[in-house]
């Protein structure tokens, strides 16, 4: 087909224009990658620090890394699974405790009037920022937090659910057989624990030290818990899909507690 000399400027002219265009879309793109590596980067740098100064101080390394803002576990929101069976009332009622609890985001996304929620802490930091963070809640009454210690907490009443997420991963390996002991030592029997299992992966080190599903089972079976349910967390962060699953474990009627 001959094109007539008058229309070949306008078609050079739209020509121009869509590489352009396409030029400024890959410039974008360029663009918006950089920064997204850019910002992975510094939180593997974050978790990397936040790593040293735990296995440096496992007992005080905690309150440092509060003290630095050193806490790239935390989300800045409730964690979305908890989101999510709270708008769907598939939660357990009672008594609810958040081991680990940090900003208490997940404390607060609990609490209602028909259930109580701890959130317990070994950092006075995180304590201490968690109940700045609540102090304007409606649901005041409903939620506590409380410094202590995890392992040695022997409290008052029994729980009908334990919400854990990042605190497995977050201990020692050699203290996880204590973990279970533990959890079993705090549920009523026929109580709930839901575990968030993570990082499902093959990194060496920690913390978070890798974990896997048998990691549970080989703590939590012997004990008399039963997986009711275990499969991949659908509403994992875009970082966490894939290395993160859901379980939810029932403790045995049979096995003594307090």
């Amino acid at each position: 087909m001959i094109v007539g000399i008058r229309k070949l400027p306008s078609i050079l002219g739209a020509a121009s224009l869509q590489s352009h265009r396409r030029l400024r879309t890959k410039l974008r793109m360029g663009q918006h990658n950089a920064e997204h590596n850019a910002s992975k980067s510094n939180h593997q740098s974050r978790v990397d620090k936040f790593s040293e100064v735990i296995r440096d101080d496992h007992t005080g390394g905690w309150e440092t890394c509060w003290e630095q803002g050193l806490t790239p576990w935390d989300l800045g929101q409730p964690t979305p699974v908890i989101s999510h069976l709270c708008a769907m009332g598939d939660l357990p009622n009672g008594r609810a405790l958040v081991p680990g609890c940090g900003s208490g985001y997940d404390v607060l996304q609990m609490a209602s009037s028909e259930r109580y929620v701890i959130g317990l802490d070994i950092s006075h930091n995180a304590i201490q920022k968690a109940r700045e963070l609540s102090s304007s809640s409606p649901k005041i009454g409903y939620f506590s937090f409380l410094k202590e210690d995890f392992f040695s907490w022997r409290p008052k009443e029994l729980f009908d659910l334990i919400f854990d997420y990042t605190f497995f991963s977050a201990i020692e390996p050699a203290m996880r057989v204590a973990w279970g002991q533990q959890m079993q030592m705090l549920l009523k029997p026929n109580g709930e624990l839901i575990t968030l299992m993570f990082p499902i992966d093959d990194h060496i080190g920690g913390p978070p030290y890798k974990v896997s599903v048998s990691d549970y089972e080989d703590v939590l079976l012997p004990l008399g818990f039963k997986a009711v349910l275990i499969k991949d967390n659908e509403h994992a962060i875009p970082p966490r899909k894939g290395r993160e699953m859901i379980g939810r474990w029932k403790r045995s009627l049979a096995h003594a507690s307090l």
